[in-house]
């Protein structure tokens, strides 16, 4: 189910924290889901905040605290983007940790990308951003769907992290500007604007 989308006026000087994402669908959701129960079942319970697989999605910016005055800027860098590539496809792959399976502290799957087309987007995108006041980031991009958050370490060292992904695939057809809203139940997820590939 995709992300709800904003409507109604918005205070001009509001500040939300947005991030830039591909949406996934709900079969991979699911998959995902399957895949952090198998995982749960290897630690103590509680020792790991898992992603409910609704909420899950492919970030490929973090814009973090962003003025709703800069966000016709931030749409049409992503409409520009996206205008210069064609839908592709990734593939879901296997399990991995970072920062290492020793100590992790985040749980995710990750994305093949045989055909090489997400790197240039990625790169596109942030050279867009970047007159905004987005400089580059200083981690190297690895493509990857978060599972959960450890919260436990000790617990958490000991676990296999091991378990079946389906090779599905993921489609990427568009890119999406989100805005995240805490809640003590987690974050709730609003669509401000999408972004078909069309090139």
């Amino acid at each position: 189910m995709p992300y709800p989308t904003v409507t109604g006026l918005i205070p001009v000087m509001a500040v939300i924290r947005a991030f830039i994402a591909v949406q996934l669908p709900v079969e991979v959701k699911e998959a995902l889901g399957n895949v952090s129960r198998t995982l749960d079942s290897q630690v103590t319970r509680g020792a790991v905040r898992w992603v409910r697989p609704e909420q899950m999605h492919l970030t490929l910016r973090f814009l973090g605290d962003t003025d709703v005055q800069s966000l016709p800027a931030v749409q049409a860098a992503l409409d520009a983007v996206a205008t210069g590539y064609k839908p592709f496809t990734l593939q879901l792959e296997g399990i991995g940790c970072f920062p290492n399976a020793r100590r992790p502290r985040v749980i995710w799957v990750g994305l093949s990308d045989d055909a090489g087309h997400l790197q240039p987007l990625k790169v596109a995108l942030d050279e867009r951003l970047d007159p905004l006041g987005w400089l580059p980031e200083d981690k190297p991009f690895r493509a990857h769907l978060t599972l959960g958050r450890v919260k436990d370490e000790r617990a958490a060292q000991g676990a296999a992290w091991t378990g079946d992904v389906p090779r599905l695939p993921v489609p990427v057809d568009a890119i999406h500007l989100i805005e995240s809203r805490l809640q003590p139940s987690g974050p709730v997820y609003t669509l401000r604007h999408s972004s078909p590939l069309t090139g």
